[in-house]
């Protein structure tokens, strides 16, 4: 069933930035933060690096953005760090005012293996609950086409299970290009008693060997069309550019028509490709 258009301007929308590495940076940031603010977006997150990388820098962004009035949902990642350090982070998010935190397992840097991991998202999840209690709305990962890491699809719902019984509110997947990936993945949820929404991310297209390398290494598959026709176009910026708005917008378009709650844009701090895709949705007329 179609979503009106009444439903569609009130689905949740929301936008990924990742801390940038200079004053240039953050003021580039800050002109494509008021570029998105026109979709009226319900937050922005922002990331935090492998093993903590951009600790301070995600610390420093969000305290930037929500000082520019946005609301903003940081990203908090754990990996071996005490909880204590968790905890601390956590204070000062709430008192700068943040009310909406993503916990993630997080990565950690190249050649660390797996073995580091101290700890996990479920851990993540129960550690704010229990410093926090239900101040924070926490947002978890969650994988349609499953984690690199997983051994079996079965295996990591269950893991996904576990956050949300540890107290999740809400989760955004990881990006993906094929929308059957989604509609399987919120079957296979029902089945297991998950009843909490789940935002499909959105990766748009902009360039073909970075979306090509990124997939890859994230565990996104990018279907063999897709890569024939952007190795069609690398040297056709233009036609690349347009190829990528009107895949992601087909995508985007059926997963509201089928019911998804809203989006969650990968920006890569950019604002051009996500404002013409959402013009395309007819999401350039939310409600206040």
């Amino acid at each position: 069933m179609a979503k009106t258009e009444q439903s569609r301007s009130t689905a949740r929308l929301s936008f990924e930035f990742f801390p940038p590495r200079s004053e240039k940076g953050h003021a580039s940031l800050q002109r494509v933060a008021t570029k998105l603010s026109e979709l009226r977006p319900d937050f922005y997150s922002c990331t935090y690096g492998a093993g903590g990388s951009t600790k301070s820098g995600t610390r420093d962004t969000v305290t930037r953005l929500v000082q520019q009035g946005l609301s903003v949902a940081p990203h908090l990642s754990i990996g071996g760090d005490p909880r204590q350090e968790a905890f601390a982070l956590l204070d000062y998010y709430r008192d700068l005012g943040v009310d909406r935190i993503v916990a993630l397992r997080g990565d950690l840097p190249s050649g660390i293996g797996l073995n580091r991991f101290g700890h996990n998202a479920e851990t993540l999840v129960r550690w704010i609950r229990e410093h926090s209690a239900d101040h924070f709305h926490l947002e978890v990962a969650a994988y349609p086409e499953t984690h690199p890491d997983a051994t079996s699809p079965a295996a990591d719902l269950e893991f996904f299970k576990r956050k949300v019984a540890a107290g999740a509110n809400t989760a955004i997947t990881q990006y993906f290009y094929n929308p059957h990936a989604y509609f399987d993945f919120m079957e296979r949820c029902g089945k297991a008693a998950i009843d909490i929404p789940i935002y499909p991310g959105v990766m748009p297209i902009t360039n073909y060997e970075g979306i090509i390398r990124f997939s890859d290494n994230c565990g996104a598959d990018v279907p063999r069309w897709i890569r024939k026709q952007l190795e069609a176009y690398q040297d056709d910026e233009k036609s690349l550019k347009q190829f990528g708005v009107d895949v992601v917008t087909a995508l985007c378009d059926e997963l509201l028509d089928a019911g998804a709650p809203g989006l969650h844009f990968y920006t890569l701090n950019r604002w051009g490709a996500s404002v013409a895709i959402c013009a395309n949705l007819g999401l350039t007329q939310r409600a206040a």
